[in-house]
C-alpha cells in the first residue's frame, strides 16, 4: 500500500506546497519514503511502502530521458516476464522494480500496456513531451484512485482527504452518494460521497490532453 497524488494544471505551475500537504495526508500509506516531481504543468507525489527493490524503486520514477514519469500504487505480478520481453525489445532498466516496468511498458505499448498487466494498481503517468496525463486502475478496483476536475485543473489521490488538503477544493456532501452508502454500503464508482470528487471506476483508463480535457 503506497500513496499517490498529483496536480496537473493548464493554467500554470502547480503549487508545490499544496502537493506536499497532499502527500502528508497519505504518509500512513507509505512510511518508508516519499518523493515528488514537478514541471511547469504537472506535480506528482508519492509516499512509499517499500516491497519490491527496496533500495532502488523510489518514486516518482521516470524513463531514461526523463520525459515520462509515474507515481504508482500496487504490484504487477508478472513484471519479471514483462521486463524480459521489454529488454528483448531494446529497453534498458536501472532498477529491479515493477514500477520501472510500468514506465517502459507504457512507452512500448501505450495504454494497451494495461491489458498486459496481471496485478492490482492505481497509477498516474505524465508525458511531459505530449503534456498528457494518464490515469489507470486495476480491473477489480483493489487500489483506490479519486479525481477532481475543475477549470482545466486535474487533481488525483489515493484518498479523498488528500484532495481536501487543497483549500481550493470545496467540502460538500453529494446526496446521491450518501444515499448509495445507506443502500449499498458504499457509493458506486464513479460517484463518491463528496460533490465534485469522483472515483475512477475499476478497469478504467482516462487520459487528459494538454487542455485538461478527458478522453
Amino acid at each position: 500500500m503506497c500513496g499517490i497524488c498529483g496536480i496537473v494544471s493548464s493554467a500554470g505551475l502547480p503549487d508545490l506546497a499544496v502537493l506536499r500537504r497532499m502527500m502528508g495526508r497519505l504518509e500512513h500509506r507509505g512510511p518508508d519514503g516519499n518523493g515528488y516531481y514537478r514541471d511547469r504543468r504537472a506535480a506528482l507525489g508519492h509516499t512509499r511502502l517499500a516491497i519490491i527493490d527496496t533500495s532502488g524503486g523510489a518514486q516518482p520514477l521516470c524513463n531514461e530521458d526523463g520525459t515520462v514519469w509515474v507515481t504508482f500504487n500496487g504490484e504487477i505480478f508478472n513484471y519479471v516476464e514483462l521486463r524480459e520481453e521489454l529488454t528483448g525489445l531494446g529497453h534498458s532498466f536501472r532498477t529491479r522494480s515493477d514500477t520501472e516496468v510500468v514506465v517502459h511498458a507504457f512507452q512500448q505499448w501505450g495504454t494497451g500496456c494495461f491489458r498486459r498487466f496481471n496485478g492490482q494498481w492505481a497509477l498516474a503517468l505524465w508525458d511531459s513531451v505530449e503534456q498528457r496525463l494518464t490515469l489507470s486502475r486495476d480491473r477489480v478496483g483493489v487500489r483506490p484512485l479519486y479525481v477532481r476536475e475543475h477549470a482545466g485543473r486535474v487533481s488525483f489521490a489515493s484518498e479523498v482527504k488528500a484532495l481536501f488538503a487543497d483549500p481550493a477544493v470545496p467540502r460538500a456532501i453529494d446526496r446521491k452518494g450518501l444515499d448509495q452508502i445507506f443502500t449499498y454500503w458504499a457509493p458506486v464508482a464513479p460517484r463518491t460521497a463528496f460533490e465534485g470528487i469522483e472515483e475512477l471506476p475499476p478497469g478504467h483508463v482516462r487520459t487528459y490532453d494538454n487542455s485538461g480535457t478527458a478522453t
